[in-house]
């Protein structure tokens, strides 16, 4: 029953004690919450833990979500900010090309992509792995654009950017995707020849 009601009735459920809303209201949104937060992260690990931060911020000042926004703009806008720093606090070291652990690490995943390369030849799998070549920014406007269907005002607000900053930000990064695309398929189909 919980399950049909808004996010609006889920939250003013919360507000008034109610805890069983709140579970309903992370398993609607947890899925896209950990989706976005991975195209930050690029780990498994870290997007988790940056989803678990957002779902505790977002319970500790659901009283001051105003609803002026969709609830789904006011959450997004606090996983971008909960990743940027999450980010800027784990600065990744970048390991030399020499480096024999990084020659180990790139020859597994390689060995480990031919096991799967059969097996991951469909759409999906192409457009995520292009989506997270790219950077952090563009995978996040992309993947609320596409995946989250959140306009450009919407996103904009979850951002904190202009609306037409983030058309020419969501432009560029199509382009940007594009590119990604057209090379791992050329590849690919080097490979398949």
């Amino acid at each position: 029953m919980q399950s049909k009601l808004s996010d609006i009735e889920l939250i003013e459920q919360v507000l008034a004690g109610n805890q069983a809303a709140y579970a309903d209201l992370v398993k609607r949104h947890q899925r896209f919450v950990f989706t976005l937060a991975m195209r930050y992260a690029k780990s498994r690990e870290d997007a988790e833990e940056i989803a678990q931060d957002c779902f505790v911020k977002v319970y500790r000042s659901l009283a001051s979500f105003q609803g002026h926004a969709k609830f789904t703009t006011w959450l997004y806008s606090i996983v971008y900010t909960t990743a940027m720093t999450f980010l800027r606090k784990k600065r990744v070291d970048t390991d030399s090309i020499d480096d024999e652990g990084t020659f180990i690490q790139v020859e597994s995943q390689a060995s480990v992509y031919d096991v799967n390369n059969a097996e991951n030849k469909s759409r999906s799998f192409y457009l995520s792995q292009a989506i997270e070549q790219l950077l952090p920014d563009d995978a996040a406007i992309i993947t609320l654009f596409y995946k989250g269907e959140q306009s450009l005002e919407e996103i904009a607000q979850a951002l904190g950017m202009e609306a037409n900053t983030v058309k020419v930000k969501l432009f560029r990064a199509r382009q940007r995707l594009k590119e990604k695309l057209e090379r791992n398929l050329k590849h690919e189909a080097k490979e398949l020849i």
